[in-house]
């Protein structure tokens, strides 16, 4: 069925109903989440007549959905790239189903609920674009990729190329195998906030030899939050006879697109950023015509060759992760994922636009939005971004991430749709003021 076409947005509990003999997403039966996914529909309907771009300038709007969440305003969380809270309804449904699960756990876990994951795979699928057989729900982008990584056949000589500012797991990943196969991984440095996102194709296409059979390619970069040109890498290395994995641990859910606007054979995420699902939840997407020849991590039987749920096969684990999955995915749809997208990269642009004329401040980050969304990355010259962190939590309870690369270093921010404005206007004046006067004494 196409969630899509039968349900209007904003009317998600048809969704539910109608799915609910294949699907544990009945929390909506309780009147806690019932109330709670509510107060985000009405909000949504109030906002229906803007634009996304008009929508995401909305305060009231977005004072619902913050409300939405139960985290604390002691702390100015601007670090929500590794992973970010969920609103309530999600973890209220994660609670129910953990309980419900518990009542003759052989029976209730196996036989009741985690069948009903099969309806919040056919979520995942319209969300991304693709069909249900082509989606596996993992624990995160690490596994997705890794059993893609070590599930590949290579042979001695074959390269694999990627970029020195790709995650580093994946990285050591392909180096244990370079140790144990013989392989040979490629690294490429790319170009830091380019004036062309076409430089950063260009550069991949210019790495390709005869040997290079597969590419891995970040979505987005988690360091810097730049947007990489995945559908030119992908329309390359196709052109070529070359394999594409995407990255998308960070992009999944945070800006609206599906698989055709990749064109990727492989894609990987986390489902516990962007999409607000409890932690320890993730999607792999194999092209269906490609799913035999990958190798579990963990073995399955030869009858699941062709069938994307061999990459599922990882022992015991709860059910109620996956099902409240569906929650998360009915919360995104509520709030719309345009213009959710509009929104991260107001928050973002909000606060890159008050710091970019003062005096020392530079960024790792473009400026331009079709290369950055809800992240991004600062610097301060001649303060030490690891110092500069330290010192905003510690003195001013605002949690960042410092990097600093081989190649760059900087702060992360990465505001979310809880993010008010308020927070962000103090997190500018305190930088502004390290800016002006540099870090205080110890």
């Amino acid at each position: 069925m196409s969630i899509a076409k039968n349900f209007p947005d904003f009317d998600r509990r048809r969704f539910l109903t109608s799915a609910g003999k294949g699907l544990g997403l009945m929390a909506l039966s309780s009147a806690t989440v019932a109330s709670l996914f509510e107060n985000v529909n009405a909000a949504g309907k109030a906002v229906a007549h803007l634009t996304p771009a008009e929508a995401a300038a909305n305060e009231d709007f977005w004072a619902a959905i913050q409300q939405a969440f139960s985290v604390t305003r002691g702390i100015v969380n601007l670090n929500n790239g590794g992973v970010s809270p969920s609103p309530r309804i999600v973890t209220e449904a994660f609670v129910r189903y953990t309980w419900q699960q518990e009542d003759a756990t052989a029976y209730t876990m196996w036989q009741l609920l985690e069948p009903q994951s099969e309806t919040v795979r056919t979520g995942l699928a319209e969300m991304f674009g693709c069909d249900r057989e082509e989606i596996a729900i993992t624990r995160n982008a690490s596994e997705s990729l890794e059993t893609l990584l070590i599930g590949m056949d290579f042979k001695a000589g074959d390269e694999i190329l990627t970029s020195t500012q790709d995650y580093p797991r994946m990285l050591t990943t392909l180096r244990q195998r370079e140790l144990r196969e013989g392989l040979k991984l490629k690294l490429i440095s790319i170009p830091i906030a380019p004036r062309n996102v076409d430089d950063i194709a260009a550069a991949y296409e210019a790495a390709v030899t005869p040997r290079t059979k597969l590419i891995l390619v970040s979505h987005q970069i988690n360091l810097t939050g730049q947007i990489n040109p995945v559908k030119k890498v992908c329309e390359m290395a196709r052109s070529r006879g070359i394999e594409t994995i995407v990255d998308g641990a960070h992009a999944f859910a945070q800006f609206d697109f599906k698989q055709s606007d990749i064109g990727c054979d492989y894609y990987g995420t986390s489902l516990h950023k962007w999409l607000y699902a409890p932690k320890g939840t993730g999607m792999l997407y194999v092209k269906k015509d490609k799913i035999a020849k990958i190798w579990p991590l963990m073995a399955a039987e030869d009858k699941q060759k062709t069938d994307i749920r061999k990459f599922e096969e990882i022992g015991t684990h709860s059910a109620a992760m996956r099902l409240a999955i569906g929650e998360a995915i009915l919360f995104h749809h509520a709030i719309g994922g345009k213009r959710k997208e509009e929104r991260l990269r107001y928050l973002s642009r909000y606060w890159m636009n008050r710091l970019k004329d003062v005096p020392k401040v530079g960024f790792n980050t473009s400026f331009d939005p079709s290369q950055s969304c809800a992240i991004g990355n600062f610097k301060i010259d001649g303060v030490d971004p690891v110092q500069l962190g330290g010192y905003l939590m510690s003195k001013h309870k605002i949690f960042t991430t410092p990097i600093v690369h081989e190649e760059f270093t900087g702060i992360r921010i990465t505001p979310n749709v809880y993010t008010t404005l308020w927070e962000l206007d103090r997190f500018c004046s305190v930088v502004e003021n390290v800016a002006r006067k540099g870090l205080p004494k110890a």
